[in-house]
């Protein structure tokens, strides 16, 4: 009976009150005007604020333009892909495709929702990337873990630590109204460790994004990465979700 539902209802989408999907367009052609009827959401690799060069020494402008035009871009492509994949399946009512398309959808729509965030952390130093946050932010980081120097130095150990490829957070508890550091699996995203989780900060430790630079010292891309880290943005996330 729940698949049954599932077949019948519009699908359910990473996309959810995460951002980084747009409708397919209005009345459009296609798969994409299917999508649009189902409710569907499809993924566009979104432009950078600076250029991949702003971001040096810190993180290169080679690992920057890779990371971005090809690994954040496949990502995009593969879940489209996946998403054209379920709507057909849905149509015809293939419920062994359905639930095979799952992992794809979670991992590549996962690294989308990852990446749009883990871009918009990122600040050159000349614009204000690496100034500490101040104001509720700066108290809340002060009473959750001592200090600034603290939660880097957590965010660091844990990032480091991590086995094989993945990510670590700076997270809003909105439940609790606490912060948290967490560290997700692959592309999983930080939703998947709490609907109440709020992602403020996410680091990628994926080899991808820093091997090139930093080869295998990944405690030294961790380092060097808070000089360019955009606060003001993680501020304004913890404003208006812990209101």
């Amino acid at each position: 009976m729940a698949l049954r539902a599932l077949l019948t209802k519009r699908a359910p989408t990473l996309a959810s009150g995460l951002g980084p999907f747009a409708s397919a367009g209005g009345s459009g052609t296609g798969w994409q005007g299917l999508c649009h009827a189902r409710g569907l959401k499809v993924a566009a690799l979104p432009d950078l604020e600076y250029d991949y060069g702003a971001l040096a020494p810190a993180i290169s402008g080679e690992i920057m333009r890779l990371h971005h035009q090809k690994h954040h871009k496949a990502y995009v492509s593969n879940y489209n892909d996946a998403l054209e994949k379920l709507d057909a399946a849905m149509a015809k009512g293939d419920v062994a495709a359905v639930v095979r398309l799952q992992s794809a959808i979670k991992f590549n729509g996962g690294g989308h929702i990852n990446h749009t965030i883990f871009w918009k952390n990122l600040k050159p130093v000349n614009e204000g990337g690496g100034e500490p946050p101040h104001a509720t932010l700066g108290w809340a980081i002060d009473t959750d873990f001592g200090s600034l120097e603290a939660l880097v130095q957590k965010m660091n150990a844990e990032g480091a630590a991590l086995q094989g490829s993945g990510w670590v957070w700076l997270a809003l508890d909105k439940e609790r109204k606490k912060l948290l550091v967490e560290t997700t699996a692959n592309q999983d995203p930080l939703v998947t460790k709490g609907a109440n989780l709020v992602p403020l900060l996410g680091i990628d430790v994926w080899e991808h994004a820093y091997y090139l630079q930093y080869k295998n010292v990944k405690p030294d891309y961790l380092k060097n990465i808070w000089k360019v880290m955009n606060w003001k943005y993680a501020s304004e996330v913890y404003d208006s979700e812990a209101a």
